[in-house]
């Protein structure tokens, strides 16, 4: 049963936007390592296409980025699959950060899988196109917010997990301290030619736990707003 509220033609799609298209996304992704059956349902049911433009949606359910404009992409659906089965590992958080909206594809992932999801996006056309693809897909428990990514959104800290989906040569700081003493981060790391996939868990004494989770690909983690 799908969780969308979308009419059954939104969420099945037609051709390679079919429910057979996204059986062959989640299949590539069980053979790409991903195992949490909460996020491989999720990806199965979430309309990818109902967050790109549409002259690419029959390339909506390759396992690969898209560009969504302004520089940006949608991330690689197993780079999704992976940072969110990361974040799920040690116990469902209750409140997530996200950094970097950009198409709202991620964002919507973790809205069907914790309580409360808040995002940051420094780009406000991507925010406007974000915000209504939540809206039409029902999603309730999600806060957006335009402003630099960075900065966090220390109004609504502490959180019990925070994701980002641009990459900086280090986790802000700011951003760690928004996080619950014994909260976890996920963010890839490193210059645009050589990332790694972070998370980063406190041990409830003002020290981290960090393991690499793999190499990956991201778009440039900026500051300020546009």
């Amino acid at each position: 049963m799908n969780i969308y509220p979308l009419p059954p033609s939104a969420l099945k799609g037609e051709g390679m936007t079919s429910q057979r298209a996204r059986d062959r996304l989640v299949a590539s992704l069980k053979e790409g390592g991903i195992r949490d059956a909460r996020v491989i349902q999720v990806i199965r049911d979430l309309p990818r296409h109902h967050f790109i433009d549409q002259a690419l949606h029959p390339r909506a359910y390759e396992n690969t980025a898209l560009p969504i404009g302004h520089g940006q992409t949608i991330s690689q659906p197993w780079v999704v699959a992976r940072m969110t089965e990361a974040l799920l590992e040690f116990g469902v958080p209750q409140k997530v950060l996200e950094i970097g909206t950009g198409s709202g594809y991620q964002a919507a992932v973790l809205a069907a899988l914790v309580p409360q999801v808040y995002t940051v996006e420094r780009i406000e056309e991507l925010l406007r196109q974000a915000r209504r693809r939540f809206r039409q897909l029902g999603l309730n428990n999600l806060r957006t917010k335009h402003d630099d990514g960075k900065l966090g959104w220390a109004d609504e800290a502490p959180f019990d997990a925070i994701i980002l989906t641009a990459a900086g040569d280090a986790i802000p700081s700011q951003l760690l301290n928004q996080l619950s003493p014994t909260g976890v981060v996920v963010a890839p790391v490193g210059s645009p030619s050589s990332q790694t996939l972070i998370r980063m868990r406190g041990d409830g004494q003002g020290d981290f736990i960090q393991e690499e989770l793999g190499a990956v690909s991201f778009v440039p983690l900026l500051g300020g707003i546009g």
